[in-house]
């Protein structure tokens, strides 16, 4: 595996998720569809951290361990960040979907732009 199959990977990901997003009326559906794009931009973040070297380090053969671990982990970190603010927001989306519901006896997305009031 290389580079170019984990970013063809997850253009696809993210492509289904925008698709989904944009195309469904279902707020559940739409959560999904986020959280795959969540997933994807997760996997290219690994990739990229994976995958390439600051030319610092890759012309440096003195670079110490920690040097070349910071940076290494740099996209492991990145991806715990986005899954956690990925919990955040369906725990959020949960609830407002929970709201609408028991509001409006519908989930579906054009139907939440009634509730002003």
């Amino acid at each position: 595996m290389n580079l170019e199959n984990f970013l063809l990977v997850s253009a696809v990901i993210f492509s289904i998720g925008l698709y989904g997003a944009l195309s469904r009326r279902n707020a559940i559906t739409v959560l999904m569809s986020l959280e795959l794009m969540f997933n994807a931009i997760n996997i290219s973040a690994a990739a990229f951290s994976r995958y390439v070297m600051p030319a610092n380090l890759v012309h440096n053969a003195a670079a110490t361990a920690d040097e070349v671990l910071r940076f290494v982990l740099t996209g492991q970190v990145f991806t715990v960040f986005i899954t956690t603010v990925a919990a955040a927001e369906v725990a959020i989306g949960v609830a407002i979907v929970i709201t609408i519901y028991r509001n409006r006896q519908t989930i579906f997305v054009t139907d939440a732009s009634q509730m002003r009031h």
